[in-house]
């Protein structure tokens, strides 16, 4: 069971690393620089993966601890964008990510 438990985990961060790349190839200009942008590509594959990965998961979990769970997304893009990105964290985002941990926690025990 901790098994599904780690690859739920392990799916919202790759959802996460799909944003990021996402996010880069936002920076394209025009449709066709897009089009040519690997990080469109990047994104895309790590969106199908992570999508799989929930769908395969929803087979051993139940669908009203998954769902919840897969909130933990918007915790590892906050942490990406500060890092990566170099975005301001406010205590407005601080405070949605401690309700979102709560949350989390409450609902997979």
């Amino acid at each position: 069971m901790i098994l599904f438990f780690i690859i739920l985990i392990i799916m919202t961060m790759v959802g996460s690393v799909a944003s990021l790349f996402l996010k880069k190839a936002s920076g394209a200009d025009g449709i066709l620089a897009l089009i040519m942008n690997v990080n469109l590509y990047i994104g895309g594959f790590l969106y199908l993966a992570s999508a799989v990965l929930n769908i395969w998961i929803l087979r051993y979990l139940d669908y009203s601890v998954v769902l919840p769970l897969t909130s933990l997304t918007y915790i590892w893009t906050m942490v990406l964008s500060y890092l990566i990105l170099k975005e301001k964290i406010s205590t407005k985002k601080i405070c949605g990510v401690i309700l979102i941990l709560v949350g989390a926690v409450c609902v997979s025990v």
